[in-house]
């Protein structure tokens, strides 16, 4: 059950890898909104090169700002509402320091990732933004052990004046007040998912940590945050668990 549940975990991350044209909508972009820039002739092989080069970090966290990348590229598709088509990785709205979505406590920190990954986007002009964070995640995920995944390219960017979409569209640690389940069930029925594939989803907080700055806890969700594996379902499981209220 724990490699089932891990398996799903890689088959719902291989399906936010996919654009817009070979998965669900992933479009931000409205009537008014303009596109800047569209995908060119790009070495993706290069660049993956590129992102591998800057994952080791030894002073950021746990010496790795793979899981950084990831939450990148997740709070980049986690807006996508499938009744509206509205919201996903397409746009990358967040990157326009005035932009509401930038903003959002929910994307505390990314500022982080976006600038770890300005360099690569200025050696390789020709791929998006969008493209570049969603890629960035994906590599990720795949050099902490994780499947390969079938990422594929092919999201615009849009320009500062694009539509900002509303705030509250990613789940919040706190639950808002509400009994957790019910929240997460908010959120990510929303777009499209199912409780199981919820509960897979989660499973990606094996990786990474919490950071007061941003989600108000602090400290790693398991004892390798930087290996992708079942250990967040197996800890909590297993484990005897008591709230905690210091370092």
């Amino acid at each position: 059950e724990a490699k089932a549940a891990a398996k799903a975990v890689a088959a719902a991350a291989a399906a936010a890898a996919k654009p817009a044209a070979e998965a669900v909508p992933q479009s931000s972009s409205s009537s008014k909104d303009a596109v800047i820039q569209k995908p060119g002739k790009v070495d993706y092989a290069k660049v993956r090169e590129a992102i591998v080069d800057i994952l080791d970090e030894p002073g950021y966290d746990d010496g790795s700002i793979g899981p950084l990348l990831v939450r990148l590229a997740w709070h980049s598709a986690g807006t996508f509402d499938k009744n509206t088509g509205r919201g996903g990785s397409e746009g990358a709205c967040m990157r326009y320091e005035n932009h509401p979505e930038a903003g959002w406590g929910a994307n505390a920190g990314l500022n982080l990732a976006r600038a770890r990954l300005e360099k690569i986007k200025e050696h390789f002009p020709e791929i998006t933004y969008s493209d570049l964070w969603s890629f960035a995640g994906t590599v990720a995920l795949e050099e902490m052990g994780g499947p390969e995944f079938k990422w594929r390219p092919g999201r615009r960017d849009l320009d500062v004046s694009c539509n900002s979409l509303p705030d509250g569209l990613l789940p919040d640690a706190d639950g808002r007040g509400k009994n957790p389940a019910d929240h997460l069930r908010d959120i990510f029925y929303r777009m499209g998912f199912n409780d199981q594939e919820i509960v897979a989803l989660s499973g990606a907080h094996a990786l990474g940590r919490c950071h007061t700055d941003r989600s108000g806890f602090w400290g790693p969700w398991t004892r390798a945050p930087t290996t992708f594996s079942n250990e967040y379902f197996r800890l909590l499981l297993e484990e005897t668990w008591s709230k905690k209220t210091t370092h």
